[in-house]
């Protein structure tokens, strides 16, 4: 099976996946409908991946896996809002993400797959800072609503402090692709290519 079915099968699969976890302010059956639902849906996901052999299985396994987990905690989500549970959710996309992401690399191979590993680590380093940080800022939020002028101003000191601390992560990821990245060099061409990753990162 082609890249194109194996997106559309994938395609498909989220969107059942985001439907089963759609509902808002449910009781506590539908939330444990909404649980079944999402199995059922898993399951018939995995079954389709099994027309798919060798690595594409992989990825269409880690996509149905993925979608699952991505389907639970919106759904845990929707059933007990927080910002925790928000949290969560976003998390688990992160995670997702990076599991279909790490097993499409097993396509490629020496340099090329050690870069792509490292870019799905960057990216799901930028992801679950993001979502660090999103919480930290509604939690803030939350605790500075209809309080003091000093309450309000500490709550936007630790919104910039959780931006800084997201920029920051995500920098240091950006910067261990740049590294892997000069990898494919040999002797002074590889040094000059990490002495430039350094200083385009600020390292010292």
């Amino acid at each position: 099976m082609n890249k194109l079915n194996i997106n559309a099968i994938a395609l498909a699969v989220s969107l059942a996946f985001s439907a089963g976890a759609m509902a808002e302010n449910m009781s506590k059956d539908d939330y444990k409908a909404g649980k079944d639902k999402i199995s059922t849906e898993y399951k018939s996901a995995k079954t389709a991946c099994s027309s798919l052999s060798g690595n594409a299985n992989d990825i269409c396994v880690a996509e149905a896996k993925g979608n699952e987990k991505i389907a639970l905690a919106d759904l845990a989500a929707s059933y007990k809002p927080s910002v925790n549970t928000h949290y969560k959710a976003r998390v688990a996309k992160a995670e997702a993400d990076y599991s279909v992401a790490r097993e499409r690399c097993d396509d490629k191979a020496g340099t090329a797959k050690d870069v792509c590993v490292e870019e799905a680590k960057a990216a799901k380093t930028t992801a679950k800072a993001d979502a660090k940080a999103q919480m930290k800022i509604a939690d803030a939020n939350a605790k500075a609503n209809g309080k003091s002028a000093d309450a309000r101003s500490d709550a936007r000191e630790t919104s910039a402090e959780a931006r800084k601390d997201a920029a920051a992560s995500t920098l240091e990821a950006q910067y261990k692709v740049a590294k892997e990245k000069c990898d494919v060099y040999a002797a002074e061409a590889r040094n000059h290519c990490l002495a430039v990753a350094k200083m385009d990162f600020g390292k010292s």
